[in-house]
């Protein structure tokens, strides 16, 4: 041991690589480590969901296919999954987590590659009536080989999130593990805490991105300053949805790289083994330090898979566990849907900014559904809630949820006027003779206050320029005026409801907050009801049906609904892209209807699993009182014989005294 010492102080070089692996030997390190690569996996997540509805406008999706786009990083993720929890304690954890993050960024990167193979955006401008315009007509004409360069963007998405998806497949499930091997007992629980935080904190980081990055225009690479000058106010902005991809992805990565050099097992640093006295108390405090995952009974990958099934069946069998985890499936299907389609809600009911809807997402929906955590995390503690009294907290916390979200079915603007679409269908005849093009899209304003599609549509001839913008049009046939031809001016009519944003954000909010104090009760309901050695099983089937209920079917199905409200759909090369107009009552009604609708499923099984548990414990009262009566009666029964044995003897001494 002294000879050691000596060597190491004589030898600096042989003790510096020692000393830098130090750093990788360090809990704390890693839990800084692990912390940055979740933030960075989330953030992507939360970016795609608030750009996802740029991308759909972009590329032409509808709302059903950018709800599948959104959702698709599901399919590897509960594919993978459930192998995780064999392989656990088999694998080298850390190096497996940075090569999963690796293969994330590469899938991130793969998201934001359409925008490079990709021709730049074309727009309609003006589009007047009767116009011989070369330019304008060259605008207008469809280049079918551009147009079949769209064909393999929605696979490539796809793709990149299905890398996404099987790359995070290690990230969370193993580095909590890891955690909680190698952490001191009574710092494993604040480190855990700092990482679900963070899986709050980052979608909400990653929505305030997209509200700032939306802001700068696709096609900012290209040089293509004619179309940069468009406010981003104009329904026709696209905003520069790659960039937070390609900065994504490369903190990805960076993050990963660290992992490669943890060890399989952290053990005590350098200078703890100089000062141990003897080799043998070396030896023992490494056996002491050996985590609990790798003392547990290694079985075969086919047993695993054989007793699989008996598992889940023998869990999904305990009532309070399958009831338990259909709320929150129901909760978590609400939660997906909310989380991609939000901000495309907001920005179309209230005539707002995509980067607008993203803030509102990510500085107030996400940060309340977070307190909403804390707050049932907190109560739960300080009340030490019964399991029984859990679940009464949940069912009236959720069945509140309710109260709060029906009014936002009325809380919104009715459909602006469009000619030709929903108001004065007739109207459109006067614009017959200027051969507008079905596929253009350039709103303008009537000073009638009735939209048109295009100048075209209005029957405009002549505009007035300032620049590159267009201030006005003029000579407008098909805007009602006296006397002379009517104006119109660039952008939509807007329908003039903006004042009621705040109300709808406010009541959504504390909604999202009231449903939130389930989140964490309904947690600690699943781990008091099933058995010890079948927790962290049940944990994993829990997160399972959460993918295949919830996070892969509810963006398609929510997609599916914002479609069917849809009235005028554009067109590009004679083919369906996405929706220009939607009825704005029936997107409401259908897109807070089902969040009702599945905010009411989460409360009818609570409430069974509290009717469940009254029952259950009803019973045991009962099943109780007649034990202690039985008891009693019993203990009755032995105190009537002991008297009856004590007067018989008292008798026959009686008797044999008097024979004597």
């Amino acid at each position: 041991h002294e000879m050691t010492a000596i060597e190491v102080q004589g030898n600096p070089q042989t003790s510096r690589p020692r000393r830098s692996m130090g750093l990788f030997n360090n809990i704390k390190f890693f839990v800084l480590c692990h912390g940055m690569l979740q933030l960075a996996q989330l953030l992507v997540s939360g970016y795609l969901k608030g750009s996802i509805t740029t991308i759909e406008k972009r590329y032409g999706f509808s709302s059903q296919k950018s709800g599948l786009l959104a959702a698709f990083n599901e399919v590897g993720n509960t594919v993978l999954i459930v192998f995780v929890s064999f392989f656990g304690s088999r694998v080298h954890r850390p190096r497996c987590i940075g090569i999963g993050a690796m293969i994330a960024s590469v899938g991130v990167f793969l998201i934001a590659l359409p925008h490079f193979i990709s021709e730049k955006t074309v727009l309609f401008f003006s589009g007047l009536c009767q116009s011989l315009n070369p330019e304008e007509e060259s605008n207008q004409t469809c280049d079918q080989e551009k147009h079949d360069s769209h064909l393999g963007v929605y696979p490539i998405l796809l793709l990149g999130q299905l890398l996404l998806g099987i790359g995070g497949v290690p990230i969370q499930p193993f580095g909590i593990s890891y955690i909680d091997d190698y952490a001191e007992k009574r710092n494993s629980p604040f480190y855990l805490g700092i990482l679900f935080a963070i899986t709050v904190i980052g979608p909400a980081f990653g929505y305030m991105m997209s509200s700032v990055l939306l802001r700068v225009y696709v096609d900012v690479d290209k040089m293509y300053s004619k179309y940069i000058d468009l406010n981003n106010d104009d329904p026709r902005w696209v905003g520069a949805w790659w960039l937070g991809f390609l900065m994504a992805a490369t903190l990805l990565l960076l993050t990963s790289l660290p992992y490669l050099f943890f060890p399989r097992k952290i053990f005590q640093s350098f200078q703890e083994i100089i000062e141990a006295p003897v080799e043998p108390s070396t030896e023992k405090m490494m056996e002491d330090k050996k985590p609990k995952t790798d003392m547990m009974e290694e079985v075969s990958l086919a047993e695993f898979l054989k007793s699989f099934p008996k598992i889940v069946m023998r869990t999904l069998r305990n009532p309070i566990y399958l009831l338990v985890v259909l709320a929150q499936v129901n909760l978590a299907a609400m939660v997906a849907g909310l989380a991609t389609f939000m901000g495309k809600f907001i920005e179309r009911q209230f005539a707002q900014t995509v980067s607008f809807s993203n803030l509102m997402m990510g500085g107030l929906n996400i940060p309340s559904a977070m307190f909403g955590i804390m707050a049932g995390g907190v109560i739960l503690r300080k009340l030490g809630l019964t399991v029984r009294s859990s679940a009464a907290m949940c069912t009236v916390a959720v069945f509140i949820s309710i109260m709060f979200a029906i009014p936002l079915l009325f809380i919104g603007c009715p459909t602006q006027s469009v000619s030709g679409i929903n108001y004065n269908i007739s109207s459109h005849q006067c614009s017959n003779a200027c051969s507008c093009s079905d596929e253009a899209f350039n709103p303008v304003c009537g000073s009638d206050g009735v939209e048109f599609r295009s100048p075209c549509h209005a029957g405009c001839k002549t505009k007035i320029p300032n620049k590159e913008k267009v201030l006005n049009y003029t000579d407008c046939e098909c805007v009602a005026s006296i006397g002379s031809p009517g104006f119109a001016l660039p952008g939509p009519c807007g329908n003039g409801c903006n004042n009621r944003l705040i109300p709808f954000m406010i009541l959504s909010s504390f909604t999202c907050f009231v449903a939130s104090l389930s989140h964490t009760t309904s947690f600690m309901m699943i781990l008091r009801t099933v058995t010890p050695e079948d927790k962290s099983f049940a944990l994993g089937i829990q997160f399972m049906l959460f993918r295949v209920l919830a996070f892969l079917p509810a963006p398609v199905l929510y997609g599916r609904a914002i479609d069917t409200a849809c009235i005028l759909w554009g067109k590009k090369c004679s083919k369906i892209t996405s929706c220009r107009y939607y009825d704005l009552d029936l997107f409401r009604h259908r897109f807070l209807g089902l969040q009702i609708f599945f905010i009411f499923g989460g409360f009818v099984c609570f409430f069974l699993s509290f009717m469940v548990l009254r029952r259950t414990n009803s019973t045991q009262e009962q099943n109780e009182k007649m034990n202690n009566q039985t008891k009693s009666e019993n203990s009755q029964e032995m105190k009537d014989a002991k008297q009856m044995i004590s007067n018989s003897n008292g008798h026959c001494n009686t008797q044999r005294n008097l024979r004597e």
